[in-house]
């Protein structure tokens, strides 16, 4: 129970959490970047913003919960979540945005690690449900972010949107206070500090180094369809809410699905999914810039994020597997930092494929990029089995 009440309060806090960040992204991002006269390349340099401290303070932030525990890490975290939406509210160009999703990324970059790394830690049989469940309860708030992001735009403008993540940032940090505070005595505590140790096996283990990059390929593709598509659907004439229906679609496939599937790949094992996962990513991302009917892409994209659902509830699951006792810390923090390297990457590469030779181009380059990181997976497991 003790297990179960830790996970239960951590799943609520990551669903608040994720609500407000992703609301301030997802269709937001795009579209007030694109108010204030960005460019399709400008627009993937903004949403990059963001991801880049998950580069820089992923690994630390993991070591330092192996050193420390993971409350004062969560509780600068969920700070954060509650201040940066307020900042947005003073943005008037594009070099502002940036420099406020910049500081917006810490929240991810800390939240995401330390947590993913005290559920591992925890949780050594049934790891993939445990890490899946977390993720699609958490999942949830980012889902609706999309519905209710739309909709306060259509009704209220930007500033409302703003003021809303203001509020759900809040109410994060509120129940992560109260969450880990009680948890505090329950706590395992924090291993003796072998952070070169842990740092120097995880980086020497190449399952571990290919997982990580068949990560960072996923939330490559995974970022850029999130924030492309919005624009494309903009294009196309539809409404801020109907926009928030098709990306809220997209992460409403996850949120059914990863659990079962991560308890799928506890007793079946985690390559079939990432195979399987990387396979219909790449098959619905080609499919995506062939129509504009509102039904078809409501499908591709709930294809879509199924093939994400199943690629990354085997993917963080399998590094964990693979951690040294006490290091579950460097091993997520190195694979949320090679990840994160990816879907910095992806905006901008899809930005300016898409001002090169447009939608087509862009998203046929995302889909073939999954089916070879679809080979290299397949190839390594061959040479790893002989």
């Amino acid at each position: 129970m003790r297990r179960l009440s830790f996970l239960t309060a951590m799943a609520l806090t990551g669903a608040c959490a994720l609500l407000s960040s992703t609301m301030a992204k997802t269709p937001t991002l795009p579209l007030f970047a694109r108010s204030l006269g960005a460019s399709p390349a400008l627009i993937g340099w903004a949403v990059m913003a963001s991801t880049v401290p998950g580069i820089i303070v992923s690994l630390p932030a993991g070591l330092l919960r192996d050193r420390l525990g993971a409350r004062p890490l969560l509780i600068a975290s969920l700070f954060v979540f509650a201040t940066a939406p307020l900042l947005y509210l003073l943005v008037h160009t594009v070099g502002e945005l940036a420099i406020v999703r910049f500081y917006h990324g810490f929240a991810t970059a800390i939240f995401g690690t330390v947590v993913g790394a005290e559920i591992a830690a925890r949780y050594p049989q049934g790891r993939g449900h445990a890490l899946s469940v977390y993720s699609a309860v958490s999942t949830a708030g980012r889902s609706l972010a999309p519905f209710l992001g739309g909709a306060l735009i259509s009704a209220t403008g930007f500033p409302g949107v703003f003021l809303g993540c203001a509020v759900t940032g809040v109410l994060a940090l509120t129940i992560g206070i109260s969450a880990t505070g009680q948890d505090a005595a329950q706590a395992q505590a924090p291993m003796p500090s072998r952070a070169r140790t842990h740092t120097a096996a995880v980086l020497a283990d190449r399952v571990v180094l290919v997982t990580s990059l068949i990560e960072a390929l996923q939330y490559l593709v995974f970022g850029s369809v999130e924030a492309f598509l919005a624009v494309y659907a903009a294009h196309q004439g539809w409404p801020a809410w109907t926009i928030g229906v098709l990306l809220g679609t997209q992460l409403g496939m996850v949120v059914l699905f990863k659990p079962r599937l991560g308890a799928l790949s506890d007793r079946i094992g985690r390559p079939p999914l990432v195979l399987g996962g990387l396979t219909l990513g790449a098959a619905a991302v080609a499919a995506l810039p062939y129509t504009a009917a509102f039904a078809s892409l409501l499908v591709i994209n709930a294809l879509f994020g199924l093939g994400f659902a199943a690629t990354t509830a085997a993917t963080g699951a399998l590094v964990a597997d693979r951690a040294q006792t006490g290091g579950f810390g460097a091993s997520i923090g190195v694979l949320r930092s090679i990840m994160d390297i990816g879907q910095a990457s992806g905006p901008v590469l899809t930005g300016t494929l898409i001002g090169v030779g447009g939608y087509r181009l862009a998203f046929g380059t995302l889909a073939v990029l999954l089916a070879l990181g679809a080979l290299a997976f397949a190839t390594r497991l061959r040479a790893g089995a002989r």
